[in-house]
């Protein structure tokens, strides 16, 4: 029921969001600027997302592009906040998988906080130009957060769906997904007889309702950070960018980044992190033994 409501609430929140700036709000759908034919469309969000991811590569390239024994400060910097999300990820994940899942976290982590702030630069959503039609004025930004279009942030959730499949398979292997999901998780031992198959059939049924959960985490993932970019978007453009505004939205993009982040990588965790524990009793029962 938690998953359902949770589902409900998602679409809610999208259809309210929608509903309430469709009208003389900032458009929900990105802008076309160039149709090259075939299929193929630049819109204003794609060219955002370009041009930050540029703007990134080159900023790290130049920090950390030949990499010192002692450090620079452009250097100590960037290696600071890899500290810190190291410290941050690695007892989510565990130590099995965190070597396979630390490079993808740390790309989600920036590239979405960039991406969330480049909305508050100046000219971002406000430069562009006016086409008159038969229903009025439309004025099409040149550019948009790449996180303020749907079908950003669904592509961001699909990547980190996909990795998560590849590494929670490699790492924890079918086996233990399948337990995790599946299987009796009482102790047969301290269960009466009678209750035990019963438990079973139980967690069957949770695991199926899990499957399901898990399979929708692509959706959850992208509305709940494209519904609060946008909404801040609207918020920004409504109230002619009012310096409290602008400050929360800096707020609220570093949020939305590490919850997106953070989700990532407790659902690594929650099947990885479990093998790593399972691990560890299996090595210690095996070093009691053998003393």
């Amino acid at each position: 029921m938690r998953i359902v409501k949770n589902l409900l609430a998602s679409l809610l929140a999208l259809g309210a969001t929608t509903a309430a700036f469709a009208e003389g709000g900032v458009d929900p759908k990105a802008s076309v600027l160039f149709d090259l034919g075939g299929g193929w469309r630049i819109t204003n969000s794609m060219l955002t997302g370009w041009a930050v991811s540029l703007v990134l590569i080159t900023l790290i390239l130049l920090a950390v592009g030949n990499p010192k024994i002692l450090p620079g400060k452009a250097q100590s910097v960037f290696e600071s906040l890899l500290e810190a999300l190291r410290d941050l990820f690695e007892p989510i994940v565990g130590k099995k998988a965190f070597p396979a899942t630390f490079p993808l976290l740390v790309t989600l982590f920036v590239f979405i906080l960039i991406q969330n702030w480049s909305g508050l630069l100046p000219g971002v959503g406000t430069i562009g130009w006016e086409s008159h039609t038969e229903h009025g004025t439309h004025f099409t930004p040149w550019v948009r957060p790449f996180t303020a279009d749907f079908n950003s942030t669904i592509a961001l959730a699909l990547i980190s769906f996909g990795a998560y499949l590849i590494i929670i398979f490699k790492y924890a292997g079918p086996k233990l997904i399948l337990w995790d999901l599946f299987g009796n998780k009482a102790d047969k031992k301290e269960t009466p007889g009678w209750l035990y198959p019963i438990l079973s059939l139980v967690f069957l049924v949770v695991g199926f309702i899990e499957v399901f959960s898990i399979a929708i985490r692509p959706f959850t993932l992208s509305v709940r950070l494209f519904g609060n970019v946008f909404g801040g978007e609207n918020l920004l453009h409504g109230t002619s960018f009012f310096p409290v505004f602008y400050f929360m939205e800096l707020l609220v993009g570093l949020i939305q980044a590490t919850v997106f982040t953070l989700l990532s990588a407790v659902y690594v965790g929650l099947i990885c992190n479990h093998g790593d524990d399972h691990d560890h009793a299996h090595e210690g029962a095996h070093g009691e033994a053998h003393h």
